[in-house]
């Protein structure tokens, strides 16, 4: 299959790369916005460390919401399915990443789930360490490993650029403090900390794929066959990918492309073929929805030729 796409994947990489003009980079993280609308790019790698790539690849970018879905896992691993889900839901919200409108509404207050912006904050208050720093740390070391070992590190200025315009998501860890998801010896600014900085986490393409390939074969090392994460955890996590991971167009997304995967405001797209593939995906410019309007239209594509499915 990775021969068949070597000789395909240059060609739906540039007729998908039209469809950037179809978005805009995101520009409320001012630095954000620095980055080249028209770039596109995807690695794909297999589960014996055969790759394939095309186009922008070697751009960094950061996590941004993709790095929920890590997070997700570490908290599980911290504090086990019990302790996670008293603070966060299980469902799909059908509202915007960033509402707090269902944290009001709707009894016990808490978010809907861990995938939306209340949902991961929350989240990020729940993995262990003494200090923000030290949570800081083991995320890192978490998300390296997955990485297949790379050093990765937070982008200063992109982190500084999120937490000077947090406005939404200051209000929604507040609003969560007021309701008891954080505790009371929890500090707001803390637990944003951790959270803007693990947004704010740089990658490429390839080390993308890495991390979802640990994904795609149930929590284990593609090099060692060592277990990262326990694999009930990591259905845990495929499953809000699939119900949650693309924002509004999650239904959309599972429809059309069919398999579990998590963008994040950046462009990036990380995507999972059970048991067969991981993908890092890499196209700034947004649609509506807040997902890569060119990564998506690469997915759909190599989805529909290649009879990818998680059923």
């Amino acid at each position: 299959m990775l021969d068949e796409l070597r000789g395909k994947l240059p060609g739906w990489v540039a007729a998908s790369r039209l469809h950037a003009s179809e978005g805009r980079v995101a520009s409320y993280i001012p630095e954000l916005a620095k980055a080249p609308g028209a770039a596109l790019g995807i690695t794909v790698l297999g589960r014996s460390g055969e790759s394939v790539s095309a186009g922008d690849t070697e751009l960094l970018f950061t996590m941004q919401s993709i790095s929920k879905v890590f997070t997700l896992l570490l908290a599980l691993m911290d504090n086990g399915e019990e302790g996670v889900f008293a603070k966060v839901g299980m469902e799909p919200t059908g509202d915007d990443f960033n509402s707090m409108l269902k944290l009001e509404l709707v009894e016990p207050g808490k978010p809907f789930n861990p995938l939306i912006n209340a949902g991961a904050i929350a989240i990020s208050s729940l993995i262990h360490g003494s200090t923000p720093a030290a949570k800081t740390e083991r995320v890192l070391a978490f998300f390296s490993e997955a990485a297949g070992g790379a050093s990765l590190a937070v982008n200063e200025e992109v982190y500084r650029s999120e937490s000077a315009t947090a406005h939404r998501n200051r209000s929604l860890a507040y609003f969560l403090k007021d309701n008891e998801v954080l505790g009371e010896d929890i500090d707001v600014e803390d637990v944003l900390s951790v959270y803007f900085r693990h947004c704010a986490v740089e990658i490429t393409c390839g080390q993308l794929a890495r991390m979802a390939l640990v994904l795609a074969l149930g929590g284990a090392d593609p090099a060692s066959g060592r277990q990262l994460v326990p694999r009930r955890y990591v259905q845990i996590a495929k499953a809000f990918m699939l119900m949650c991971g693309m924002y509004n167009a999650s239904g959309e997304f599972a429809i059309k492309v069919g398999i579990p995967a998590k963008s994040g405001v950046s462009g990036g797209i990380l995507a999972v073929v059970p048991g067969r593939y991981g993908i890092g995906v890499i196209g700034p410019a947004l649609g509506d929805k807040g997902n890569s309007t060119a990564g998506v239209h690469l997915l759909e594509t190599m989805s529909r030729s290649l009879a990818w499915s998680m059923f």
